[in-house]
């Protein structure tokens, strides 16, 4: 009763606002207003086997399906949003977004079948400027919704590389060579294990961890992430 008083007053004088338009947050809304919610640019590629982010991929290595929930623009929402993840440490938002599409890839097929949920991983020492891993918040929540196994240690980041920014897609595989190790192997064997990441650009990041492990015996891979951005 005496936490529900105090909330009651933090929002009354520090009421909790939209975290794109910034206008204040009725008590149905969550992180976004539900103008705003409305508003996310969604792909619904969970839905569709000849999707962009499944073509981006395609060709590189095996795997089972690929999804990205929201369009990725220069200086828009999906931007805003993931920008005040990475650089403001904003794991709600992350938490929000990954809820939004779990709700969605849980109506699919390919992700019913889905056992193990991977996040891509940074480098220990990135992680410990950052704080944490967006990655691994979007992949904790989409397991704690579906029910499914969440690992981070299976899937290890080993080297640190250059920022992947401005680099094409060539330039950044070569920049990620030897970056990620399989540390646990047979708890991978005859899986259906997804790869997630925040934002799908060239797909190099995702094709090395890809790379790691198609070779576990009986593996089936399928990949995920919130945003794909617009080549």
């Amino acid at each position: 009763m005496i936490k529900l008083l105090l909330r009651s007053l933090t929002d009354v004088f520090y009421p909790p606002l939209c975290s794109f338009c910034a206008h204040p947050l009725l008590d149905n809304e969550e992180v976004l207003c539900l103008h705003c919610l409305a508003a996310l640019p969604r792909t619904q590629f969970h839905s569709l086997p000849e999707n962009e982010t499944v073509m981006r991929l395609a060709g590189r290595f095996r795997f089972v399906h690929a999804s990205s929930f929201l369009y990725f623009s220069k200086d828009g929402i999906t931007q805003h949003l993931l920008h005040q993840v990475k650089y403001g440490q904003q794991r709600r938002t992350a938490a929000y977004l990954s809820k939004l599409f779990a709700a969605e890839l849980q109506k699919t097929d390919w992700f019913t079948s889905v056992d193990v949920i991977i996040p891509v991983p940074l480098h220990s020492s990135k992680q410990k400027t950052r704080g944490f891993n967006q990655s691994a918040v979007i992949a904790r929540t989409l397991a704690e919704q579906s029910g499914k196994i969440f690992s981070e240690n299976n899937l290890k980041r080993i080297r640190k590389t250059q920022t992947q920014t401005l680099k094409t897609r060539f330039e950044r595989l070569k920049n990620l060579e030897l970056a990620f190790e399989l540390t646990r192997k047979p708890e991978l064997e005859h899986q259906h294990v997804l790869i997630v990441d925040d934002v799908l650009t060239t797909g190099a990041t995702l094709e090395s961890c890809a790379l790691v492990l198609k070779d576990v015996p009986g593996i089936r891979i399928s990949l995920a992430t919130i945003a794909i951005a617009h080549q």
